[in-house]
């Protein structure tokens, strides 16, 4: 795998390593710039706890990540990490996912000052506007200090980056996301809805609200749960789709049968196919407690749904009130009701809000805007080729 051009006097590839806890981040969300890597002339490594098989990379490196930094293992992935790093020598090293982010640009200090290029993209700071105080005493002080060791610092979203300014990085940037394919997510003509969504087994009549996400606290669906008692009593045709798995799906379906909402809520576990789902639905919700820049979100602007979503810094950031949706502002069932009421009684405003989301996402948040943002950061590799 990977490895140099063979015949005589050939110059090295210039390798770079991307460093993330956990495989389902690089599958997810880099395939397109590791592709982009691989297309440059780059040597693709990437660093991740578990197996990966991408074609968009040269070589998988199995380290023994935890999602915890007090884990006892942490060390022990340092160290992996340091060897690998002082071993291969990389032209970069870019690392994701705080844990991966943290531990990367500590095992790369030797190798700095051997010339590679150190960048760390950072999906959303765990201290931001009203976050708990114990986030702000643990991760901000660190995240400060780890940015002398970074030469490029990406955030994601405004808020990070203007706090981020302050920090000691060599250079730090703005980049909006990942991207979203918009030519993959993008609306349906209001002609074909009927029938293809008679073909995925979804009622031609109802008013769908959807929302893609892990079940988990952070994404926390029992809100919308709680909310369908008022929003049924707006809007009797009003139908909820939760996309989706995890730990508290069940907890969730308990809720629903308890508020006798169930009729109305479609738990759907696990989809692959939200590029066809998305665009037969009406207005996309949102209930997470905390977000960097969430791809749900922009997953469904891309389809022209208007969104409905919790006051929170990435839905700050995407959802522009009044314009292509509603933010609530208080966590309860009968506060989201209210944000969402106008929408479900306005086809012509859910028409028009959900145009001009799909405007602003090509605008600032398509693969190709994203990738050409991120692309430009980085080094040649005629420039910082290693021999």
């Amino acid at each position: 795998m990977g490895g140099y051009p063979e015949g005589a006097g050939a110059t090295p590839r210039p390798k770079v390593l991307c460093v993330a806890n956990i495989p389902d981040h690089f599958t997810a969300f880099h395939q397109p710039t590791l592709r982009w890597f691989q297309g440059e002339g780059w040597e693709v490594h990437v660093a991740t706890s578990g197996s990966l098989d991408l074609p968009c990379i040269d070589r998988h490196h199995s380290i023994p990540f935890t999602r915890s930094p007090f884990s006892w293992q942490t060390l022990q992935t340092y160290r992996a990490l340091k060897c690998l790093l002082d071993r291969e020598g990389f032209t970069l090293v870019h690392g994701h996912t705080p844990v991966g982010g943290a531990l990367a640009r500590l095992a790369a200090r030797s190798a700095r000052r051997q010339g590679t290029r150190v960048f760390y993209t950072a999906h959303g700071f765990h201290f931001y506007r009203g976050a708990p105080l114990l986030n702000w005493l643990l991760f901000y002080p660190v995240e400060r200090l780890l940015a002398h060791l970074t030469d490029c610092l990406i955030t994601i979203t405004q808020e990070d980056f203007q706090r981020a300014r302050s920090f000691k990085a060599g250079q730090v940037a703005h980049v909006p996301g990942v991207g979203v394919d918009a030519d993959r997510f993008r609306p349906c003509p209001a002609g074909e809805r009927p029938a293809r969504r008679q073909a995925l087994g979804l009622d031609p009549e109802a008013l769908l609200l959807i929302y893609a996400a892990e079940f988990n606290r952070n994404k926390n669906q029992q809100l919308l749960v709680r909310a369908m008692p008022d929003l049924l009593m707006i809007e009797p045709k009003c139908h909820l789709l939760l996309a989706g798995d995890g730990p508290l799906r069940g907890a969730c379906e308990t809720l629903a049968q308890q508020l006798g909402v169930s009729p109305a809520i479609s738990f759907l576990g696990e989809r692959q196919d939200l590029p066809d789902l998305l665009p037969l639905c009406d207005i996309a919700v949102a209930s997470s407690l905390r977000e960097g820049l969430p791809v749900n979100v922009l997953e469904a602007m891309a389809c022209g749904l208007p969104v409905v979503a919790t006051d929170n810094r990435g839905h700050r950031e995407l959802v522009a009130a009044g314009q292509t949706g509603f933010l609530a502002s208080q966590p309860q069932g009968a506060a989201f009701a209210r944000a969402l009421e106008p929408l479900l009684l306005s086809p012509e405003l859910r028409h028009t809000f959900g145009a001009e989301g799909r405007a602003r996402l090509e605008a600032s948040y398509s693969l190709a805007k994203v990738q050409a943002a991120l692309t430009r950061l980085y080094p040649s590799k005629e420039a910082h080729g290693h021999a």
